[in-house]
């Protein structure tokens, strides 16, 4: 996988926050995964139940299948939000992107820090009673989960699954039926990560395609990257920010759509893709 271009959009994203080292997470040995957790609310929503990939972490489905999963992350950060407030960033919600899955009719995942569901509340209202999306668990703030990871201020060891509890929580409030999957913030991760989630009852979905969508200007390119990659079974990461950090998603997104369909792949939510069958 090419990590470059995620590695640009997150340095970024990390600016004005503390910074740490560039570099990647590998994959963690086994781990297990604990089953969901009550503790967020009284009477916790139902829950898609995914099934456990070796080592405890998904990165694509079933080979044999011709389903895919678009994933979409919904970033926020406490830079971008005082960019937003300071006028410095118009948006950190693409529209656009979400008006393209409604018109061609296609299933998507979107993965929200719990700061996005907070800056954006009406629109999270809109996007969870939209029946071709669903949401999953990227953190609060987008803190690094092991470090180093791109520059982002790495989450203190003790802290990271009360961190995923916390998102948890709220997206319990927002979005009820939300899945149970978590995203890692720059998809770092070590075994102790993996467990710390894991005993949240969520379990940790990477991808196996990056769009290149990270402050991609050249959409072509863009759509070049996700068809050439993506077979039955991939989860494809892109972005739900828009300008600056995503700029051009919006407008690859209809041809990466039309391609897949044409290569006989059919977009799914991330729900559908790991469902045993």
């Amino acid at each position: 996988m090419r990590w470059g271009c995620l590695a640009v959009l997150l340095l970024v994203l990390a600016t004005g926050c503390e910074s740490g080292d560039a570099g990647g997470g590998a994959r963690p040995p086994a781990a297990h995964v604990a089953a969901p957790s009550t503790t967020a609310t009284p009477t916790p929503p139902r829950r898609v139940h995914a099934p456990i990939a070796p080592g405890g972490m998904v990165f694509h489905g079933a080979r044999d299948s011709r389903m895919v999963a678009l994933t979409f992350d919904a970033d926020m950060t406490p830079a971008m939000k005082r960019a937003l407030k300071a006028g410095r960033i118009r948006s950190s919600f693409d529209r656009r992107i979400i008006t393209t899955l409604d018109t061609t009719h296609t299933p998507a995942t979107i993965f929200a820090t719990g700061m996005w569901i907070e800056q954006y509340p009406a629109e999270t209202a809109t996007l969870a009673a939209d029946p071709l999306l669903e949401f999953g668990n990227h953190s609060y703030r987008h803190s690094a989960f092991t470090t180093p990871c791109y520059g982002l201020p790495a989450l203190p060891r003790d802290e990271e699954t009360a961190d995923v509890r916390r998102t948890a929580a709220i997206l319990d409030r927002h979005v009820p039926g939300h899945t149970p999957y978590f995203r890692f913030p720059g998809g770092c991760h070590d075994a102790h990560a993996v467990r710390a989630v894991a005993a949240a009852g969520v379990t940790p979905v990477q991808w196996d395609v990056i769009s290149g969508d990270a402050f991609g200007h050249d959409p072509r390119g863009i759509v070049r990257t996700v068809l050439r990659e993506t077979k039955g079974g991939s989860i494809v990461v892109m972005h739900l920010n828009g300008a600056p950090t995503a700029p051009e998603t919006h407008a690859a997104l209809p041809d990466i759509i039309r391609g897949l369909h044409a290569r006989g792949l059919r977009p799914v939510k991330l729900s559908e893709l790991l469902s045993p069958h």
